[in-house]
């Protein structure tokens, strides 16, 4: 009998378990991208966001839905996925299938960034999932939902992008901090958690800025879709 999970259940050890994934040691970005300076705009503009996401943070509830409308939505048009060839699309479940195991994992996208309209699904370098932020009080930052959270959700969708290709990139977010994370084909599929990233600190933010301009560049490499 087939065993049906929601992704958003899993846990890590859920993940090592039934997908293989196997954690690597964190490294750095420059180990994958040659990151460029932002322009002046771009540093005015990264500032406006940073002050819009602070101002809501400060009421204390940030609802996922803000999120995505405040920090999310700015941040990819600012660093260039708004833009042809990019896509971006949202979905409200997708199925996985684990080979060798008789389960069904099935989850809900947030959004997905793809470089053709037509390309199929699993054949993306870019998953992103923004993890629920509600009542996340100013005032009470342990009551704040963490974006590794997310994680073994994340994991599950840029799991199936193996399938397609040797290596997947993906993001889980809270809108104020972001963790990047990058997934690895092999023997075994490993994935790599790299150093959090973070909208209101005024350094780490420009990071921010300059590894969603880097991986944007990557969604502009023709897909190989095997």
């Amino acid at each position: 009998m087939t065993q049906n999970l929601e992704a958003s259940q899993l846990s890590l050890n859920d993940v090592r378990r039934l997908l293989k994934l196997e954690r690597q040691t964190e490294g750095s970005f420059t180990d994958f991208f040659s990151l460029e300076p932002l322009t002046d705009f771009e540093h005015q503009e990264l500032l406006q966001i940073s002050n819009d996401f602070w101002r809501y943070l400060e009421v204390g509830k940030v609802s996922e839905e803000l999120v995505k409308f405040l920090s999310l939505s700015p941040l990819m048009r600012l660093t260039g996925f708004f833009k042809v060839p990019v896509v971006l699309t949202m979905e409200d479940s997708i199925p996985i299938e684990v080979e060798d195991e008789d389960t069904l994992i099935k989850g809900r996208l947030d959004i997905l960034a793809v470089n053709q309209p037509d390309a199929e699904l699993a054949a993306t370098k870019f998953w992103i999932l923004v993890v629920e932020a509600k009542n996340s009080a100013l005032a009470k930052p342990s009551k704040r939902i963490a974006p590794l959270t997310g994680l073994p959700q994340l994991l599950t969708y840029a799991y199936k992008s193996l399938q397609q290709q040797s290596s997947v990139w993906g993001l889980t977010t809270n809108g104020e901090s972001y963790r990047f994370v990058r997934v690895t084909r092999g023997n075994p599929c490993t994935y790599q958690i790299l150093p959090e990233l973070n909208l209101i600190d005024r350094e780490r933010s420009l990071l921010l800025a300059q590894v969603l301009k880097a991986i944007c560049k990557l969604q502009n490499v023709q897909l190989q879709i095997a």
